[in-house]
Formats: C-alpha cells, sequence, structure tokens
C-alpha cells in the first residue's frame, strides 16, 4: 500500500534526474504528503522544493540530506531530517565534502581511461547540476557505449570493489550523527539490507544508539516483507523509529520505486514529527 509520507528521495543537484520542484510535483500526483529532500552531501536543492511544497496546501516538506560514511569494508549512509540547512559551519563541512568528492570523480574518468572506457570529464559534469558523484559517471559510461545501463555500470566498474573506485573524504558513523544533531536534526541509517548481509549489523546499531541515532530504514524500496520484519525487529530492540523512503533518483534502475511506493505507516512519521518539535526543529 502506498505511503503518505517519503523521506529518502533525490534529486538533480546530487545524483537523482528531476529537478527540486519536478520531484515535489511527482510525489504529490502519487500521492505523498509528507516528503524529504534528502540529497548526498548537499543542501542546494531545497529552497526550490520549499517553494514548490508551498504551493500546495496539504503538503509537508522536511529538509533533509543524506550523508556518507564508512566502517571497515562497508559504506554506511545516514539520513538527517529537520535540519537547519542554513547552518554556517555545516554548510562549510559540506563545501568540503563536495569538493573531495569531485576530486574522487575526475580520478575514476581518469581509472576509466586507463581501463579502456574513456568519458569526457565535461560530459560528466554536465549531467549533475550541482555534487558530482558515481551515478553521473555511470550516465556518462551508458552514453559512451560502454555499458548498457547504470547498474551495469556499478556492477563492472564503479561499486566499491570496482576497478575504476576511488576513495574519498569520509566521516566516521558517529561523527555523521553528531553533525547531524547539532544542527538539530534527527539522524536515521539507510537501506540496512546490505550492512546486514556483510555482518556485524546488531553492533553497529549498539554504537549509533550510543551516538544518537533516531531511525532506521524499515520500508525501503522493494524489501521483501521477511527483510522489513527482520529490520522491524531491529528497530525495536533497539528503540529506534521505524522509518523509510523511496530513496528515488529517477536513473530507471530496475529495483526504483517511485516516490510514496513504499509501505511506510504513518504512526512512525508523527513519532518523528514529536521528536522534532521536542527538540525545537
Amino acid at each position: 500500500m502506498p505511503s503518505i509520507a517519503d523521506l529518502h528521495t533525490h534529486s538533480l543537484i546530487s545524483d537523482g534526474r528531476l529537478s527540486p520542484r519536478d520531484l515535489v510535483d511527482l510525489a504529490y500526483r502519487n500521492g505523498v504528503r509528507i516528503l524529504s529532500l534528502t540529497d548526498h552531501d548537499i543542501v542546494d536543492g531545497l529552497p526550490e522544493a520549499f517553494a514548490a511544497a508551498e504551493e500546495y496546501a496539504d503538503m509537508t516538506f522536511i529538509p533533509g540530506i543524506e550523508m556518507s560514511t564508512d566502517v571497515p569494508g562497508n559504506e554506511v549512509h545516514i539520513t538527517g531530517h529537520f535540519i537547519d540547512w542554513q547552518d554556517e559551519p555545516f554548510r562549510e563541512k559540506l563545501a568540503q565534502l563536495q569538493k573531495s568528492r569531485l576530486g574522487r570523480a575526475e580520478k575514476m574518468v581518469e581509472r576509466l581511461k586507463e581501463l579502456g572506457r574513456p568519458i569526457e570529464w565535461e560530459r560528466v559534469q554536465s549531467f549533475a547540476e550541482g555534487a558530482v558523484g558515481r551515478p553521473h559517471i555511470a550516465l556518462a559510461l551508458v552514453e559512451a557505449g560502454h555499458v548498457a545501463s547504470v547498474n551495469e555500470a556499478f556492477d563492472l566498474y564503479l561499486s566499491r570493489t570496482g576497478p575504476a573506485y576511488v576513495e574519498r573524504e569520509r566521516l566516521e558513523p558517529e561523527e555523521v550523527v553528531a553533525l547531524i544533531r547539532g544542527v538539530g536534526g534527527l539522524a536515521t541509517l539507510c537501506h540496512p539490507r546490505e550492512l546486514l548481509a556483510a555482518g556485524g549489523l546488531p553492533e553497529l546499531l549498539a554504537r549509533l544508539k550510543e551516538a544518537g541515532l533516531t531511525g532506521i530504514e524499515v520500508y525501503y524500496q522493494d524489501y521483501f516483507d521477511t527483510e522489513m520484519a527482520t529490520f522491524k525487529e531491529l528497530a525495536d530492540r533497539f528503540g529506534f523509529l521505524p522509518l523509510g523512503g523511496s530513496d528515488y533518483h529517477g536513473l530507471g534502475n530496475p529495483n526504483q520505486r517511485e516516490p510514496g511506493n513504499i509501505p511506510l505507516p504513518i504512526g512512525p512519521v508523527n513519532e518523528l514529527f514529536k521528536l522534532a518539535e521536542e527538540r525545537g526543529s
């Protein structure tokens, strides 16, 4: 059953394909009435999204962000909701991370050339309105005919274990939770399936509980009922809100869900609003 809330979406300001305004319009058409834009390490799309949401009297827009962190052998992504996105030290930190992201992308393009899969750096940049990321490199690979799809680009070259992958500056998960809380936000662990498969998820959750994590994504994209049950049990065990989102990018991936096409119940979302009110967010 579709949800009226979607707490995890992306625009072309990071690595989605829709403008913030078009994303808001699509979400509203799909029945979403509570929406958060959570672009990667950047908040530049929030003013446009706010303006678009204000045109719908019954839509509530939550300022958000998704931030990347590292644990040994894996990535941990954390969303922040109800953030003070205009906080100057926070924006300076994001600018530093975006600079690192840009340098990493340039090095990946160089590696692809060495691998016999050349693409033009200018073409990669043309796909990005804001922060340049791996999906923009993937789109350039598709356009150049080196791969058939964005998924194939990641599978063959751009994944963490791919031959063109380059590390960039990252923060520890606890640092990101502290950073989000420091600007009035509430932090949620994203798409935990990969973390569960790699092992050590309960231990990570215990660490993040201590750091102040609020929620875990239980209702996400194409998760099976059995997986949602597993993550709901973990949420209950650690006292996290069971939240979720479509993680909509618009890249045409086969498992992609449009905004609202997730079974996120309204109860945990209401609890998130209560916590935000208590924090004065």
